[in-house]
């Protein structure tokens, strides 16, 4: 099992335990906002079987109707993540905005201690799953693995407005129970749009970042034969690159020489970037324009 899987399995299993957490407590704690978050935490499940697929999925090896691999499909499984956390977020930003309008702030039953307990433990578990899969995310590239990382931390800020809600229920005050979902609503929709928009980047061959670029470019120049590096485009494709290189060499080389200069770049560059997952040189006459 890849890192990738596994973080994905352990973030499955803590998302499923969590749902079982928040229904106990919300139930015995007498907090529906506890139970709201159980419904949350229901749907954070099933985007986790959603991610698991899509990454199997794209870790397919490359085939006759797929020569250039599935990686790519993880970007679409970020988007559909992106998609889930974006709902969910109005979800919580509407629920929050009817509470502040509504003019009856009444609870028949206050929630407990239990529920404040229970809100904490999530958010501690919450914030730690964040943290962890956030690390592994950024070591292994994967964008679907991001996504999952700020949707955890986009529940964690969750519960925090679901313990503001019931510490201010049962000092009186129900209405910040409202007031704090509808703010973390808009911090939860900020990273759902980060997401999708990193995701749809690496959908339509965006080229890499310009230090990226640069840095490639100048390691190209530096390769013995090279006289100058013609072009250099690179486009994402799902968490690898591919880059199409134009080098420029001595026009009195013979066809074999210029070969032997052009296959070198190629290896030198796949091995110092290992996140590119190929790249094609192409060899000009130096001075020839």
């Amino acid at each position: 099992m890849n890192t990738i899987i596994r973080v994905s399995v352990v973030s499955l299993v803590c998302n499923a335990l969590l749902f079982f957490l928040k229904l106990f407590g919300g139930i015995f704690g007498h907090s529906k906002a506890l139970i709201s978050d159980a419904v949350h935490s229901a749907s954070d499940v099933a985007a986790s079987v959603v991610m698991l697929i899509g990454l199997k999925y794209s870790e397919r090896a490359a085939d006759e109707d797929h020569p250039y691999g599935h990686e790519r499909l993880e970007s679409v499984t970020a988007v559909l993540l992106a998609i889930i956390v974006f709902l969910t977020g109005i979800g919580i930003g509407w629920s929050g905005l009817q509470g502040i309008l509504s003019a009856s702030y009444k609870h028949t039953t206050l929630p407990s201690l239990l529920a404040i307990i229970t809100v904490v433990l999530s958010i501690l578990a919450k914030e730690g799953m964040f943290r962890y899969t956030k690390k592994y995310a950024l070591s292994e590239k994967s964008d679907a693995l991001m996504a999952g990382a700020w949707d955890n931390r986009s529940d964690a800020l969750a519960s925090l407005g679901g313990l503001a809600g019931i510490i201010g229920a049962r000092m009186g005050f129900p209405v910040t129970d409202s007031l704090a979902a509808f703010v973390i609503c808009l911090l939860i929709l900020k990273s759902a749009v980060e997401i999708f928009r990193d995701a749809i980047n690496k959908l339509v061959d965006k080229s890499c970042d310009e230090l990226m670029v640069r840095e490639i470019a100048d390691f190209i120049s530096a390769q013995e034969g090279v006289v100058r590096l013609g072009d250099l485009k690179t486009r994402l494709f799902g968490n690898r690159i591919y880059a199409d290189i134009v080098i420029e060499a001595n026009p009195q080389l013979s066809l074999i020489e210029a070969h032997n200069i052009a296959e070198r770049v190629h290896d030198h560059v796949e091995q110092r970037f290992p996140a590119i997952k190929h790249c094609t040189v192409h060899v000009d006459p130096a001075n020839s324009k």
